[in-house]
């Protein structure tokens, strides 16, 4: 059985922040890619929507987030709203080497484990990125990758 798009349209959706809503929006951000012929995109799309979904949703568990996926003349451009205020801060860049790397997971230094490298990801697979205050509340976090 095959399934065929019947319309090509942009994603504007309402979840619950809950774990396994980045999966859920790496899915639907491929329905779309597949509908709009980008699929040469596709990887990078998904891990930045990844990203940016899990982020919201370390943010804000439990409560909504609302994601946009809209198709531009160059790319395409994904935004993802939380109602935190606290505005999403990447970590710099640190170099690792063989030998900061355990043998057993127990005896890795626990900031070895610690999230917030994911913007930077972001930043660079897309061509810009950024975060906007919300209105009322809230804040957008955004990137624009090209085609």
């Amino acid at each position: 059985m095959v399934a065929k798009a019947v319309s090509v349209s942009d994603l504007d959706i309402s979840l619950l922040a809950a774990g396994t809503t980045p999966g859920l929006v790496r899915s639907l951000v491929q329905f779309r890619l597949t509908e709009w012929g980008l699929l040469g995109i596709a990887g990078d799309v998904q891990l930045v929507a990844g990203e940016l979904v899990a982020n919201a949703v370390q943010s804000t568990p439990d409560q909504a987030i609302r994601v946009r996926f809209t198709r531009e003349a160059a790319g395409v451009l994904l935004a993802v709203w939380d109602s935190s205020p606290e505005m999403p801060v990447a970590r710099p860049v640190v170099e690792m080497t063989l030998d900061d790397i355990a043998p057993d997971l127990r005896a890795l230094d626990p900031g070895h484990l610690d999230g917030g490298r994911g913007l930077q990801i972001v930043q660079a697979l897309s061509s810009r990125c950024g975060v906007a205050a919300g209105q009322p509340s809230g804040k957008w976090v955004w990137a624009r990758l090209p085609c």
